[in-house]
């Protein structure tokens, strides 16, 4: 693979330095410095990850990460090189957990900001995403979590209830940990488009949930600010997807411990744990006993009722 830094040296016509920049699970991120004292950030996309189905096709990671700039909310694109990016670097604060928890409005208008921009190149499905690990796993004789397929049949009850009243699709980042989110003064920006595209903005929503351990409270907050309403069908419909991010990315991890040992034994992180706990949040959930109020309330129907009225698609405004 040709040298993407001596590529980065040539079009800027002047010396480079590179800062690796640790805490990537997938890809190589690192900080360049120029002669003449500007900042960049490099991130060259690894192919394996794709391969491996662990992140879209490097063509469409790249297009969408300009969509995202056009959006206002992702880094700028300054140069493409052949598998890597030159982005703006955005002179701010990386976000942890528990910051993620006290800004829940802030969070929310990003999402707008990035849900109301140009459509990606690519849609997004957590639901067939979750079938793609699993024939990896079956395929690959992948360790899974004990338990793991006891819970698919939820998981298709899941998809039948958000489907008896879908929102309009609108370009979703669908891998919002709170590393994602890079403060600026007042402002919050959204980087690493790696399994970005249209997908429903409650997934969005309970994504960041499942990330940043909103409890149930904090996750009526999120989806408020997000929607401008208490409705209580749509923080239901967030609430479902919370648990569908924890139940699909548990699959995420027991993939790249079992396909990428080698940049997972490079990345010192505990993939394996890391599906362990995942699943625990999602089996915690699924046994709460108000699960079934979560389905039921999505469907708009009563407790039990088996033929949920129809409704028509919301419109986001």
């Amino acid at each position: 693979m040709p040298d993407p830094l001596a590529d980065v040296r040539k079009w800027a016509d002047q010396p480079v330095t590179e800062t690796l920049i640790k805490g990537g699970l997938s890809h190589r991120i690192s900080r360049l410095t120029t002669a003449d004292g500007r900042r960049w950030l490099l991130r060259v996309l690894d192919p394996r990850v794709s391969e491996a189905g662990l992140g879209i096709p490097l063509d469409q990671e790249i297009a969408n990460t300009v969509h995202a700039a056009d959006a206002g909310v992702g880094p700028r694109v300054l140069h493409r090189l052949p598998g890597a990016l030159v982005l703006e670097y955005l002179d701010g604060v990386t976000l942890d957990a528990h910051t993620v928890r006290t800004i829940p409005g802030p969070i929310a208008a990003a999402c707008r900001r990035l849900h109301a921009g140009p459509r990606f190149v690519n849609d997004f499905s957590i639901f067939r995403k979750l079938d793609e690990f699993l024939a990896l796993c079956r395929t690959h004789e992948l360790g899974t979590p004990d338990g793991y397929e006891d819970r698919l049949p939820a998981a298709a009850e899941i998809e039948r209830a958000l489907a008896a009243d879908p929102l309009p699709t609108v370009p979703c980042h669908n891998d919002l940990l709170p590393e994602n989110f890079i403060r600026c003064g007042t402002e919050v920006r959204i980087v690493d488009y790696q399994l970005s595209g249209n997908n429903d903005p409650a997934f969005e929503l309970g994504d960041i949930a499942a990330e940043a351990d909103y409890d149930p409270d904090l996750t009526v907050r999120l989806a408020r600010a997000y929607f401008g309403t208490d409705d209580r069908r749509l923080t239901a419909r967030v609430r479902l997807n919370l648990i569908m991010s924890n139940l699909t990315w548990t699959l995420w991890f027991a993939v790249h411990h079992g396909l990428l040992k080698e940049r997972a034994a490079d990345a010192d992180f505990d993939y394996e744990a890391e599906a362990a706990d995942k699943f625990s949040q999602a089996v915690r959930d699924l046994d709460d006993p108000g699960f079934g109020r979560l389905v039921d309330d999505v469907r708009g129907a009563s407790p039990g009722s088996p033929h949920p009225p129809h409704h028509h698609a919301r419109r986001l405004e």
